[in-house]
């Protein structure tokens, strides 16, 4: 039986990818480093950490600068997140949450990102998720399935009890990893989930989980 859902946050419950590009561009920029939007599309789903490396290309630098740089982007993405409202929410997010909770599921964050609750604050959905799971929470990030076991235990489930939303690769393949049903958001480079959908607008619940069901038959 389905008891929960783990949301990631960025591409399925609101979506900051502009800020982050726009913070990585501003850091590579500054620092003699071609970045597109194509190579900011690699790092979708990934920790701060491997962002970094994915942008250097293979450039050395010292643990310390490495850390001086993640530092900086943070600061340049925190200053775009002033802007973040509830009406960042994406579109169906708000009826779907009420739709889960009525149905009497458990809800969850499983996010690699470290700024999840301030985001999830600046949306007030922070009170909507029983466990949130974020860049804090375990050592080994995305593709491992570490967060969502994380975020099961804190539930109190088992990781055949739920489901993950997921809108990047290495979310959908932490989440089959540990053996959670999985629903790819937006389907690019998703749909090896269970079930792919553009978005959660108009998007039953029940219907969700009749799909999902028949999978485990």
């Amino acid at each position: 039986m389905i008891k929960a859902f783990i949301f990631d946050l960025d591409g399925v419950i609101t979506d900051t990818a502009e800020f982050h590009y726009l913070a990585w561009k501003r850091l590579a920029d500054e620092e003699h480093i071609p970045f597109t939007r194509a190579d900011n599309e690699q790092l979708r789903g990934v920790s701060r950490q491997e962002s970094l490396k994915r942008l250097l290309k293979g450039r050395v630098i010292s643990a310390e600068q490495a850390q001086a740089w993640m530092t900086r982007k943070n600061v340049y993405y925190l200053s775009h997140l002033e802007q973040v409202t509830p009406q960042n929410r994406l579109p169906g997010v708000t009826e779907f949450i009420e739709q889960s909770r009525a149905a009497g599921l458990k809800l969850a964050i499983g996010s690699a990102s470290r700024n999840a609750k301030n985001v999830l604050t600046r949306l007030e959905l922070f009170d909507a998720f029983d466990i949130i799971g974020d860049g804090y929470s375990v050592v080994n990030t995305k593709p491992a399935p570490d967060l969502f076991i994380w975020v099961a235990g804190g539930l109190g489930i088992h990781v055949l009890e739920g489901v993950v939303f997921e809108d990047a690769e290495a979310g959908v393949d932490a989440a089959l990893a540990a053996g959670f049903l999985t629903v790819g958001m937006g389907c690019a480079n998703v749909n090896h989930a269970h079930l792919c959908l553009n978005d959660l607008s108009g998007v039953q619940v029940k219907d969700v989980l009749a799909q999902l069901s028949s999978i485990r038959g």
